[in-house]
């Protein structure tokens, strides 16, 4: 039997993103096949179910863009052959943007697979040093290999990346040390002037690994980036992600910039070798300004209600340059993700010892409307 794909199983949740639904049914044509693996399925088979309000994972739901996913349709037309000129490619826009060689670009699938890389790469000449709260599930994973231990900075009184005392625990004997900018969960993005002089001070002695996945989101992408001093030869490694303000989490997109040397280690090490469809779809969205300036303002509005409703209940949030937002309610992180999870509303839970702290994501402006809406009475305000 042959089920035809409605529009509203592509297009599930669509209502308020016109922009992203006209996208999909102008890639998708909106009248394929349906698969009976998915018919089969009890739950989604990517993505939240229906009537799920998915905020948990900072993802952008208004993506792929139109460009993305016309890239994709075609590259599933070409599924048979391995990728070929499709790295070079993208490597070469990415080296044209930002003014390096693309001998400098690593592209993995997503950037966890190059931070892992790294992490594995470094781990085994000393500790990796870093912020207390920092995206730690690469470096993890090397933890877990028995190749890096981790030595966590607290962080300053304000939240913030406590840079001098990172920077009184590196010495040569350091593996590497990882920071990320804006930083993940707290939201809060460096001073450029102070962060890149220490960066560069800590260069001196050992690598020095600055995350970006959230840095299109920043107020001043370019001033607050790090990729200059990899122009100036300093021994600092930038990544980047497709799964952020692109939207193009499942299809898993990364890359580092760094010098030629450190970029063929990393190239190296790395794990896999990235599929057709996610090169094809980073070529199609990386100069897509439209979807990027589209997606950008979304999520601001979404997080502007977010940051609005929790001073109105009188809570604090830190002032986030990304697209979450990092909270105290009063209650304990994990009674508020039950609490919501229960109206089929998902965040974050505690990380680590910060027992109050709440992370919740930018997700479609009606998801977040719930949230906002079910906050007060989740926490008891």
């Amino acid at each position: 039997m042959t089920v035809q794909l409605s529009r509203r199983l592509i297009l599930t949740g669509a209502a308020g993103a016109t922009f992203a639904g006209a996208a999909r049914a102008a890639a998708l044509k909106t009248e394929e096949a349906f698969p009976p693996e998915v018919l089969a399925h009890e739950h989604a088979l990517l993505g939240p179910d229906d009537g799920v309000a998915l905020l948990a994972r900072n993802e952008n739901p208004y993506g792929p863009s139109e460009s993305a996913l016309r890239m994709v349709d075609y590259a599933g037309k070409k599924g048979a052959y391995y990728p070929g000129q499709a790295y070079m490619t993208l490597a070469e826009m990415i080296a044209e943007r930002h003014g390096v060689d693309p001998k400098q670009i690593v592209i993995t699938t997503g950037s966890g697979e190059a931070l892992s890389a790294i992490a594995v790469l470094y781990g085994p000449k000393g500790p990796i040093v870093a912020p207390r709260l920092f995206w730690d599930t690469t470096a993890l994973y090397a933890a877990r290999l028995g190749m890096a231990e981790i030595t966590r900075i607290p962080l300053a009184e304000d939240m913030s990346v406590d840079l001098a005392a990172i920077e009184a625990a590196v010495s040569e004997d350091t593996g590497l040390v990882q920071l990320c900018n804006p930083n993940n969960p707290t939201g809060l993005v460096s001073d450029s002037k102070t962060f890149k002089a220490a960066v560069k001070r800590m260069a001196k002695k050992t690598t020095v690994l600055v995350d970006e996945a959230y840095m299109e989101l920043a107020d001043n992408p370019e001033g607050n980036s790090c990729i200059d001093l990899v122009k100036k030869g300093e021994d600092v490694i930038v990544s980047r992600t497709f799964s952020k303000i692109y939207g193009m989490a499942g299809l898993r997109v990364g890359y580092t910039i760094s010098s030629e040397e450190t970029a063929e280690n990393i190239r190296n090490t790395a794990m896999s070798w990235i599929a057709g469809t996610g090169l094809a779809a980073a070529i199609g969205a990386y100069n897509d300004q439209k979807f990027l300036d589209y997606s950008k303002a979304k999520i601001l509005e979404a997080r502007e209600m977010v940051l609005s409703k929790t001073k109105e209940l009188g809570m604090t949030s830190l002032p986030s340059q990304t697209n979450f937002v990092y909270f105290k309610s009063g209650k304990p992180a994990n009674d508020i993700q039950q609490l919501m999870e229960a109206k089929n509303i998902l965040v974050r839970g505690q990380y680590m010892d910060y027992t109050d702290w709440t992370r919740v994501s930018m997700g479609k402006i009606e998801d977040v409307e719930r949230f906002c809406a079910y906050l007060p009475e989740a926490a008891g305000a």
